[in-house]
Parts: C-alpha cells; sequence; structure tokens
C-alpha cells in the first residue's frame, strides 16, 4: 500500500505514541510484590500474617519505616498462643464514682466487635487495674474476637484459660474497674504500652510479644516480613550443616 508523506508522517506518530505507552506502562508480571499486593483486602492479609512470625514483621516493619511498633516485655499472654487480627480501640479514663452507666460504651463496643477483631485497650495509670475478665471473654470469644491486648491488668484468668481465650495484658489482678473508671471512646487512637494504635490497624502476637502494623502499609510489612521468614528458616538448615552461623550471615545477610 502506497502512502503519501503526510500519511506516513501520520502512522509513525501513531506507532510512536504506542510505543511510548507501552513503555510506560507497568507489566502485571513485573509489578512488585508491594504493588501487587495494593488492593488486598484485610481478610486476606490476615490470613496471610498468620503464617509469618512476629519477630520478622517487627523487623520489616523497623526497616521500611525506622519505627519500633513492638510493645515491651511488661506484655505477656495468659497462656502460649499466636493471633493476628484487626484493632478495635478502647480507653478507660480514670474517675471516681458511682455511675451504673460509666462503663456502658464499653459493653456496647465489644458488642460491635466483628470477627478476627482484637480488643486493644488502654486504662490510664492501670496496672493493677483489671480491664476485661472472665465475662468479657466469653462475649468475645463467643464473637469470634482474635484476641484481647490490655495495657492494664486481666482477671479471671482461669475462666479465660478454659474457654482458650487469648489475652496479653501486664499482669493478672484481682481489682475492678467498676466505679473506678469511665469509658472514654472506642476506635480511637490509643497509646497501648508506648505504641500508637489506631482503629484497623493490624494486630499480630506470639511468644516472642505484640507487634502493631499501621493499616496503610499493612501489604508492604507483610512482603517484607515473608521474604525475612523465608531467608531465617532457609538458614537453619545451612547453619546446622555448615556449623558456622558466620558463614549463614554472610551468605544471606541476614541476623
Amino acid at each position: 500500500m502506497n502512502f503519501g508523506y503526510k500519511s506516513r508522517g501520520f502512522l509513525l506518530a501513531v506507532l510512536a505514541v504506542i510505543a511510548v505507552g507501552h513503555a510506560q506502562a507497568p507489566s502485571a508480571a513485573k509489578q512488585s510484590p508491594t504493588a501487587a499486593r495494593g488492593d488486598q483486602s484485610v481478610g486476606s492479609l490476615i490470613k496471610e500474617y498468620r503464617h509469618v512470625e512476629v519477630a520478622s514483621i517487627s523487623d520489616a516493619i523497623e526497616q521500611l519505616t525506622g519505627r519500633r511498633m513492638y510493645m515491651t516485655h511488661k506484655m505477656q499472654a495468659i497462656f502460649p498462643t499466636h493471633f493476628v487480627g484487626v484493632a478495635l480501640t478502647v480507653l478507660l479514663k480514670k474517675s471516681e464514682q458511682k455511675n451504673p452507666s460509666a462503663l456502658d460504651g464499653m459493653l456496647a463496643a465489644i458488642d460491635a466487635g466483628q470477627a478476627d477483631s482484637v480488643w486493644v485497650m488502654k486504662i490510664e495509670d492501670g496496672a493493677d487495674i483489671a480491664g476485661m475478665g472472665g465475662l468479657m471473654g466469653v462475649a468475645m470469644n463467643a464473637r469470634g474476637y482474635a484476641g484481647a491486648v490490655i495495657d492494664g491488668g486481666v482477671r479471671d484468668v482461669a475462666q479465660l484459660k478454659k474457654i482458650g481465650f487469648p489475652v496479653y495484658s501486664t499482669g493478672a489482678v484481682p481489682s475492678t474497674s467498676v466505679h473506678h473508671y469511665v469509658f472514654a471512646g472506642s476506635d480511637i487512637p490509643v497509646n497501648c504500652d508506648g505504641v500508637q494504635v489506631n482503629g484497623g490497624d493490624i494486630i499480630a502476637a506470639d511468644q516472642d510479644g505484640v507487634v502493631v502494623v499501621p493499616r496503610a502499609i499493612a501489604a508492604a510489612v507483610l512482603a517484607r516480613a515473608q521474604q525475612l521468614d523465608f531467608q531465617e528458616h532457609m538458614m537453619y538448615g545451612y547453619i546446622e550443616q555448615s556449623k558456622s552461623i558466620e558463614a549463614a550471615v554472610k551468605k544471606t545477610g541476614r541476623l
């Protein structure tokens, strides 16, 4: 087919635009793991996080953001456990009173929680105050909560163990918050054992402790944590064979 000068110029221009478009458009096969996970639902993220060690999640957050998002050694589980879920935050503030409705908001918050929720409670100056006990634990367990993290105390530990509901707290105490505290809000930012937690953040806990994953970076943290887990588990066999941790670290760069 014979093209005139203007037709050939137009055709070349069109081909150039198409070529540039192909060069700039990202290939699905070449997308980074983070980009590929960008549209993951919370449910799918939780399922994958359940297969990753909390230590690797903590390392991943620190490597990606420079922040430490793990709770201190004071946060202890009432029995060995491993759970992952979505933070439902609650704040209790000190207030000596006889108001029978002072904690009604806390009860409503429990009943609003969904499956895979993690009850994250901050009790103001609450080291010796039980923020939850058996009744709350039974309710959370019935609603499918993943667990609870209390910056304060816990009681009715025998009942919580009996039903197998996992709780992290700063210790067991027989006290009550009734008449001593008021409900101050749910799904709000709280400082739990030195870590800021927002409603909707991902909480992961195992025998190494508790870590908070900000929801906005959850996909990127997961991808990095999976890499770190893979490297570490691969190193175990290499160390056993070589009998040298130094050689293993040089080989993988992981410690």
